[in-house]
């Protein structure tokens, strides 16, 4: 059973809000981070982030970059160690 774990659903609780998106995949790569730099033991350190919505369109992708992390508020940096972004609009 995969359940997500209460960073995971902040992550995508956030997205969801600042962005309503087309859609959202929020992974937990944690377990491929194990014991390497920036794993905390929680389980909770690497995320990959897929998202579409309507508000990337006509922005660069280092805009898109930084508007996620500023939806993210302190996670990245803070509690999430590691956030690769995937930030598209739709028909990209």
């Amino acid at each position: 059973m995969n359940t997500k774990g209460q960073v995971q659903t902040e992550i995508e609780t956030l997205l969801r809000q600042s962005f309503a998106p087309n859609s959202l995949l929020v992974s937990n790569d944690s377990a491929k981070h194990s014991g390497h730099s920036g794993d905390d033991g929680t389980g909770e350190s690497h995320f990959s982030v897929e998202i579409e919505s309507t508000a990337f369109a006509g922005v660069s992708r280092l805009e898109r970059q930084r508007m996620v992390n500023r939806a993210l508020g302190d996670l990245p940096g803070q509690r999430v160690h590691a956030l690769a972004i995937k930030a598209i609009a739709p028909g990209e």
